[in-house]
């Protein structure tokens, strides 16, 4: 069993499992490399479970036991370990071969994910929300960033969080009840994001996550959960799903604003088409 079959297998089993059992199984999807290389009783004493509780999960996953289980797990992370050595004894062709496909499985993975329930969850906070904070931390700044500049071409009141002159626990002290918090958070996963997170659903602000896992420590703060693919084998995460993610959302969304759009969009129109800015000749888009 490869690696994304694994993930999808607990995913599904997730949250029909019993407590202690899931704590085991976010483990799965979090900590593979420990769960490959440590014995069953390191891995029981790490999660505060008996050695019994790691068999019953391997059998909830149709497993014949632990060993089996382990295996598997080790069988997948050892493919994916030293990039760099990858790199080097393949050849550029096999690198952007593998690079393509490893890609397109992440589009089509949080295609699969994505459903009409959680595109219309999407715009309905969107919509309700007076103020949307668009949250990131390292890469999935970058992923935040890019929803942020979507919703200010749609004209809405957006805010972009990340790390900088001040912490993220000090910025979302100004989130309200009547808000939106939109977090991305891929691998690793930051404390001080978890943090900022809870503190912002203590006050009553509605929460939407993008994520790569259910067991992502933000999720037990969110009240829509959004699913991206981020397989790679150069570097930790692979933020492509993730920006076509946004892509599609804010498309749809902005289908549903109708004449509200409508402004804002003339207003960006007339924005390229000074020329102290944009060469038009070259065409002009947004």
């Amino acid at each position: 069993m490869n690696n994304n079959k694994l993930q999808s297998k607990i995913r599904e089993r997730l949250s029909t499992m019993p407590e202690k059992a899931r704590r085991v199984a976010e483990y799965l999807l979090i900590s593979p490399l420990e769960i490959a290389f440590l014995s069953i009783g390191e891995v029981a004493e790490k999660l505060n479970v008996s050695k019994a509780q790691l068999v019953r999960v391997a059998r909830m996953l149709d497993f014949n036991g632990y060993a089996t289980l382990k295996e598997a797990v080790k069988s997948s992370v050892v493919s994916q370990l030293a990039p760099s050595s990858l790199i080097k004894h393949e050849s550029k062709s096999n690198i952007l071969s593998n690079i393509c496909r490893l890609e397109h499985a992440n589009i089509d993975e949080t295609s699969i994910n994505l459903s009409s329930e959680d595109i219309t969850q999407f715009c309905k906070k969107i919509n309700d929300a007076d103020v949307i904070y668009c949250v990131g931390w390292g890469i999935s700044a970058l992923v935040a960033e890019n929803l942020y500049t979507r919703l200010l071409e749609l004209g809405l009141r957006g805010v972009l969080m990340k790390r900088g002159s001040t912490a993220l626990i000090e910025q979302v002290r100004a989130v309200n009840f009547s808000d939106l918090v939109i977090v991305c958070e891929l691998p690793s996963y930051v404390i001080e994001v978890t943090e900022s997170i809870k503190h912002a659903h203590e006050k009553g602000a509605q929460v939407i996550t993008i994520t790569d896992s259910p067991a992502a420590p933000v999720c037990q703060y969110s009240d829509v959960q959004l699913y991206v693919s981020d397989s790679t084998t150069t570097f930790g995460s692979s933020i492509v799903s993730a920006v076509f993610l946004i892509h599609v959302l804010t498309s749809v969304l902005a289908s549903t604003l109708g004449e509200k759009v409508q402004t804002a969009l003339k207003a960006q129109l007339e924005g390229l088409n000074d020329v102290r800015v944009y060469h038009p000749t070259y065409g002009l888009k947004y």
